[in-house]
């Protein structure tokens, strides 16, 4: 009997234990960006003749090692930031916080993932793959390990590893980056601050607490909300440079962007900064997936 409760109890450790590994992944954070990667892909393949249905092996392997290098550089993000995380009511659950996982494990498995991810898109498409990696190390080494603890630029460091997947999609179809892949890049780049920031200020006391500098900590809510309707203001016309996708793409963006808009300016006269920041970053979880499935439902 006492086998029988023991093999129970392992499978259970190694079924959390699991699960545990997945958690630090972000997949969350991994399922968004692949919808980008993928527009990105779609949007190569309309505007060079390529035969995706054909090619599905294509499609598969960049989302897939996307997505792994992804989770590899997210895994690696909770390894680093151990010491920032369990200040923080949103993180001190993570596996790596309750000791639930061994710190070097969680190294391997970070590093094991982005380097199977960087093969299989390297397999498909060298540039994608050095794309990839561009973005990794940005996130890993300037964002997570410097900027992330020293200064308000850690916003922009982020945002250019989060607009890094569409490029991704694209150049493993097209390697010479049409100047669609870099526009989808632009918009992904400038969404990100006032996303990021609207986070920030949501969660402004615990990042007080641990004493990572974003903007909201630093220069207060007046100056943040400034920051974030400038970007959002910056953001619609950017979109609308990608009129050649037609009539229903330019009302969804010009919608979409207005509306952003309209909500960010609200937020001078909302007297509860923490709910106008939820409101706003809501909006821009909406704002992007709309957006990019429209880019690929106006091409099919």
């Amino acid at each position: 009997m006492g086998g029988a409760h023991m093999e129970e109890a392992e499978a259970d450790a190694k079924d959390k234990s699991w699960k545990d590994y997945v958690t630090l992944a972000k997949m969350g954070i991994v399922n968004s960006n692949l919808v980008t990667v993928f527009a990105g892909l779609f949007l190569a393949s309309a505007y060079t003749d390529f035969q995706l249905i054909q090619n599905m092996h294509i499609l598969i392997l960049t989302l897939v090692g996307a997505g792994l290098v992804m989770a590899g550089g997210c895994t690696l993000n909770n390894y680093i930031d151990r010491d920032i995380d369990p200040v923080m009511e949103r993180t001190k659950e993570r596996p790596t916080v309750t000791g639930r996982l061994k710190p070097s494990n969680v190294l391997i498995a970070g590093l094991l993932e982005a380097a199977l991810g960087i093969m299989i898109l390297g397999a498909v498409e060298p540039v994608a793959a050095v794309i990839s990696i561009t973005g990794l190390l940005v996130y890993v080494l300037l964002y997570t390990m410097w900027l992330k603890r020293v200064s308000t630029l850690n916003t922009v460091a982020g945002s250019f590893s989060g607009a890094v997947p569409p490029l991704i999609g694209w150049a493993a179809i097209d390697p010479g980056l049409h100047i669609y892949a870099w526009l989808l890049f632009s918009i992904m780049f400038i969404w990100q601050p006032p996303h990021f920031l609207a986070l920030a200020m949501k969660r402004c006391e615990e990042y007080r607490a641990a004493g990572v500098p974003m903007l909201p900590v630093v220069a207060g809510f007046a100056m943040t909300k400034r920051q974030i309707v400038l970007y959002v203001a910056t953001l619609l016309p950017l979109s609308l440079l990608l009129y050649e996708f037609g009539l229903i793409y330019i009302v969804t963006a010009s919608i979409l962007g207005t509306g952003w808009l309209i909500l960010g300016i609200a937020g001078f006269k909302i007297k509860d900064d923490v709910k106008w920041a939820r409101l706003m970053f809501v909006y821009s979880l909406n704002y992007m997936t709309i957006l990019f499935v429209v880019m690929v439902v106006v091409h099919l």
